[in-house]
């Protein structure tokens, strides 16, 4: 008989799903939905945590391959859910006399759901309903400010650039079906690599522009990117940082295993392509990111450049030769940067819904609460806010001791392990012109001139900044005389690098 155990985190954010959405139908007071909201996801995640180095694959009825829970499916159940946590937290003050709650909090676990499905996959039918419901739930979210004509319009655009996506892909999964007979990653991976003769066929080829071009749309590389900002910016603060930290994660979830899994054998096809999107990527999203007035617009451009730094584990695991401790470190520190990435840009969008939230409830309306020049002496008028708000922006610029630098120090290393130099110089002028554009916010918080008098500042808000900030400083720093949650998350990270790796 199978033990279908360790689905039960998945199953608990379903559960918890249907019971918010079915409990707002009965009832007026609906913050308690949101408390519910977080029993459910900290719950999953508890059994996530405990059960990180699980490997148990469902060959039998009813998933037949399709589904597998491994190390690297845990590490990024655990994002998910992480970031499920930071924002519904968010969520019990930005929409907590909203009556439409129900709505917000069931679509969040729906679309925590289908990410949690895509990290599970070993099946491109299952990974693509995965990406199709999280898809569906975070196109309505984008929009659900619905009197606000920049997050309609935010939604619109995701929507449309979502579709044509999964169409991209569609496509290519369909040649990669017709080449191979069948759907599931291990099968794929082994036909291809008994028959090295279909790596020239132009249908693998056309396959792999296919899947390039709509994964590329999902993790925002450039030039499928210029979906990203306009999204980020229009939709609720708290809503992108679902979006830029979990739904993009989703993405390299599902690159990870079809291109280095089930495609490892055309490795030579998509190495080239790689290279160049990670080079784009890392450095027009920094470059743009300079410019920006608007510090939502400079979080998404931001965004972007570190998916351009996630993408180097495809090029290391493509380039080396014979694979070992350049591609497990590139693996490792790609799994760790998403892991940083994911908790400090979650915070920073919901540090940005709290410095709106304070200067629209304080200063009235203005005409964009996000523009830069309204951060001027926040240090002054919030010094809870600002002070942590910079702690994130240190981690999410590479800098010590925040997990940010700990998980870059890693990728950047694999490159030179891999021989591969010029990209590693690459790499690190880009995270060093991060430090500019995160460190003028800073000094227009610290150094500028106040425009009134102290904010109120939002407990709730602060709170999740605070978890946010206490994570990624305990996950950087060594304790004397123990074993660091850093170190075991490293441990996690290899573990999961070996799994998806083979190495």
């Amino acid at each position: 008989m199978v033990d279908y155990t360790a689905l039960l985190p998945i199953g608990i954010v379903i559960a918890t799903a249907v019971i918010v959405l079915l409990t707002g139908l009965f009832i007026e007071q609906k913050k308690i939905l949101g408390y519910i909201t977080l029993v459910g996801l900290l719950t999953s995640l508890g059994l996530v945590l405990k059960g990180w180095d699980l490997n148990v694959a469902f060959d039998s009825a009813p998933f037949y391959g399709a589904i597998v829970v491994d190390p690297f499916a845990q590490i990024f159940n655990a994002m998910f859910l992480i970031v499920g946590v930071l924002v519904a937290i968010a969520a019990l003050k930005a929409y907590g006399d909203n009556p439409r709650q129900d709505e917000f909090y069931s679509m969040m676990l729906l679309a925590t759901v289908g990410m949690m499905v895509v990290a599970m996959s070993k099946d491109l039918l299952a990974l693509f309903i995965g990406f199709e419901l999280a898809s569906i739930a975070t196109y309505a979210m984008a929009g659900f400010d619905k009197r606000d004509p920049k997050s309609i319009e935010a939604a619109l655009k995701y929507f449309l650039i979502g579709g044509l996506s999964s169409s991209l892909m569609v496509f290519g999964i369909s040649y990669i079906y017709g080449l191979t007979g069948s759907t599931n990653i291990d099968t794929i991976a082994s036909v291809f690599g008994a028959n090295p003769g279909l790596a020239t066929t132009p249908a693998i080829l056309l396959a792999m522009v296919m899947l390039i071009a709509g994964f590329g749309f999902k993790m925002a590389f450039v030039p499928f990117h210029m979906w990203a900002p306009d999204t980020y910016e229009g939709a609720p603060s708290i809503v992108s940082a679902l979006l830029a930290a979990g739904s993009k994660k989703m993405g390299f979830a599902a690159a990870f295993r079809i291109f280095i899994v089930g495609l490892i054998a055309m490795k030579v096809d998509w190495y080239i392509a790689f290279m160049i999107l990670a080079v784009l990527t890392m450095t027009v999203g920094n470059i743009l990111a300079v410019v920006q007035t608007s510090v939502k617009r400079m979080l998404a451009y931001s965004s972007i450049a570190h998916a351009g730094y996630i993408a180097v584990v495809f090029v290391v695991v493509a380039y080396d030769p014979a694979p070992g401790v350049a591609v497990i470190h590139a693996m490792t520190g790609g799994l760790m940067h998403a892991f940083s990435h994911a908790i400090g840009k979650a915070a920073a969008f919901i540090a940005v819904a709290a410095i709106a939230y304070m200067i629209l409830s304080k200063d009235g309306k203005v005409d964009d609460p996000n523009h830069v020049s309204n951060y001027d002496g926040l240090a002054k008028r919030a010094p809870m806010t600002a002070f942590l708000f910079a702690l994130l922006l240190c981690s999410l610029a590479g800098i010590p001791p925040l997990f940010g630098f700990t998980s870059k120090f890693v990728l950047f290393l694999s490159t030179i392990e891999a021989g591969l130099v010029g990209l590693a110089i690459i790499c690190v002028l880009n995270s060093a012109l991060s430090v500019y554009y995160y460190a003028k916010v800073v000094m227009r918080m610290y150094w500028g001139e106040p425009k009134g008098e102290a904010f109120v500042e939002s407990s709730t808000y602060t709170f999740v900044l605070a978890i946010a900030v206490i994570a990624l400083i305990v996950l950087f720093m060594p304790l004397p005389g123990m074993v660091s949650p850093g170190d075991l998350v490293y441990q996690w990270a290899e573990v999961a690098a070996h799994a998806v790796t083979g190495v």
